[in-house]
């Protein structure tokens, strides 16, 4: 079960701004918000998941949500739905006033490594994968960089306050609740677990997290939330923005423009070469004056936007823009700039994939050659394939075909065919050579491979061990020329060039295949160059003169030996 607790404190005190409270207590967004700490990526699903709040906040129960327990004092009771649940089995309690994102796998995989009683889980942002960091000495100088290639977990410390989440034992929890009811400080409980000689860990794991206590955190979240929205009695769009004049008494000019997604309240009135960009929310009689521009912000109920005013990315909750409207230009009014949080959090996960028209060479008729191209050689070597598997198969014990997983197009990975070279489970003998490995980048190469055989050194040095990855290329998982197809360990230690050259399917051959030099120290940035180099000028004419190359290059290999 999913218990996500809003804590009193995160109302107007010293410890709160508030927001969080004004947004569970309007109509307009309490649904957003409902929705969205449900679906937070802690758990899956909200049909298990009760939501508690204090009983003093008049707050909008949202249909068709999850459970809304509001209590009082210091304690909130717990529904008899946990004692229907295994001894151990997980309860989550979830600090309400912030939305993480995390990959729940591996998350479950971390916890099932532990017997504790609880375990709280602060989620870093600085813990996730492709995320980099500059070490710096005492002196301001550089000293290093600090690159995660997948997400981590460290040990933590416990707070004074509520951790993001805690996993409780459902056989610990009865030592935990005072008068069957969860303790409302984090003190009192940790004081339960104490008295009752419970263990416990601390983590910190990586991912994503917003305060929504915050205005950079509770807008990003509502304006990411409301992204996918879809049907909602009070959004209006671009495309519909003239009937919102019927839409609960709301007067909108008709030299007004509304673009993307606005949620209006009751009585909104918006005047002459007003502009209003979404997503935005306006509550019930707002007044937004002429020329004035509303831009990914919300505007609380009863509250005027000057003329000739700039309000942007900004929650307005109070009439204290301190500004003054001038004739000749906006008055900016925002704070700070709002960005997408879950979408991606560093620019390092940015994909950065080449795109073409859908009609190009790269999308269209790259394919057709392609086909093409498989078809002839299939036919070619058909009745030789057959010699060569029964070759494999009496020479060496192990199956005829080589399968190993690469990513392929945007990533997408699959299972690369070769006929078999080395002997069975190569892979594991790999790591007792890597001190003898000849590549300067993350590729394993060494001369006279001891894991090659006989018969699989003839395949290599002839390249026909690559043949069945023709099947491949029909089933639309790699092409005749392109980048050379990389397993994710190799590809996750170069984020922007993994997927630039991601851009296009991985070929049999390509540009590095006839131009690398093989000079030491050199090989790896003679891939990242040449694969690149493709990416970059993809052309029929390009592929041809590979292709050319590499027929010329196979059969001088061939000829050498005999």
């Amino acid at each position: 079960m999913h218990l996500i607790v809003i804590h009193k404190n995160n109302g107007f005190s010293n410890r709160g701004s508030g927001l969080l409270r004004f947004a569970l207590c309007s109509e307009l967004t309490a649904g957003i918000v409902f929705d969205g700490l449900t679906s937070s990526g802690i758990v899956n699903g909200n049909d298990n998941t009760i939501i508690a709040v204090p009983r003093q906040w008049p707050v909008q129960s949202p249909p068709r949500l999850p459970q809304i327990s509001q209590y009082d004092g210091d304690f909130t009771k717990l529904p008899n739905t946990t004692a229907k649940n295994g001894a151990n089995c997980w309860l989550i309690i979830s600090n309400g006033r912030f939305v993480t994102s995390v990959d729940r796998q591996w998350l479950s995989s971390i916890l099932a490594n532990f017997d504790d009683d609880f375990i709280a889980v602060n989620i870093e942002s600085g813990l996730q994968s492709y995320h980099e960091r500059v070490r710096i000495t005492s002196r301001g100088d550089v000293a290093g960089f600090r690159r995660l290639y997948s997400n981590s977990v460290s040990p933590g410390v416990l707070a004074d306050d509520w951790p993001h989440h805690i996993f409780v034992k459902h056989n610990a929890l009865y030592k935990i609740l005072v008068n069957g009811a969860l303790p409302l400080t984090f003190a009192e409980f940790i004081g339960q677990c104490q008295i009752n000689s419970l263990n416990w860990h601390c983590l910190k794991i990586g991912g994503t997290v917003l305060d929504l206590e915050t205005e950079a955190g509770l807008l990003n979240f509502l304006t990411t939330r409301m992204h996918s929205i879809r049907h909602h009695r009070r959004l209006i769009n671009s495309h519909c923005y003239s009937r919102a004049s019927h839409l609960d008494n709301c007067t909108i000019s008709s030299n007004a423009r509304i673009f993307g997604k606005v949620i209006l309240g009751k009585n909104v009135q918006i005047g002459d070469n007003a502009i209003v960009v979404g997503p935005a929310i306006l509550g019930d009689n707002v007044k937004i004056a002429a020329a004035a521009t509303i831009r990914n912000s919300v505007v609380a109920p009863n509250l005027s936007v000057p003329k000739n005013s700039l309000l942007q990315n900004q929650i307005l909750i109070k009439l204290e823009l301190k500004c003054k409207s001038s004739p000749r230009r906006k008055t900016s009014i925002g704070r700070f700039n709002s960005t997408n949080y879950f979408a991606h959090e560093t620019a390092a996960t940015k994909n950065n994939f080449r795109t073409w028209p859908r009609f190009s060479y790269a999308l269209y008729t790259k394919r057709i050659f392609d086909i093409i191209a498989t078809l002839i050689v299939l036919i070619l070597f058909a009745p030789v394939l057959p010699i060569i598997a029964v070759i494999i198969k009496l020479s060496s014990s192990g199956p005829v075909f080589f399968r190993h997983k690469r990513e392929g197009l945007h990533g997408k990975k699959f299972y690369c065919l070769k006929f078999r070279t080395m002997i069975v489970e190569a892979d594991k003998i790999q790591e007792r050579l890597r001190f003898k490995n000849q590549a300067d980048g993350p590729q394993f190469k060494v001369k006279d491979d001891p894991r090659v055989t006989v018969v699989g050194r003839f395949l290599r040095d002839t390249f026909i061990d690559e043949i069945p990855q023709f099947f491949n290329i029909l089933l639309g998982q790699m092409s005749v020329v392109g980048p050379r197809p990389s397993p994710k360990s190799e590809n996750s230690l170069c984020p922007f060039w993994r997927d630039a050259r991601l851009s296009v399917r991985p070929g049999i051959t390509g540009l590095w295949q006839i131009r690398r030099t093989r000079r030491p120290g050199r090989d790896f940035q003679e891939w990242i160059y040449y694969d690149i180099k493709y990416v970059r000028n993809i052309s029929l004419g390009l592929d041809l003169a590979i292709c050319w190359q590499t027929v010329k290059k196979l059969a001088i290999s061939f000829i050498k030996q005999f």
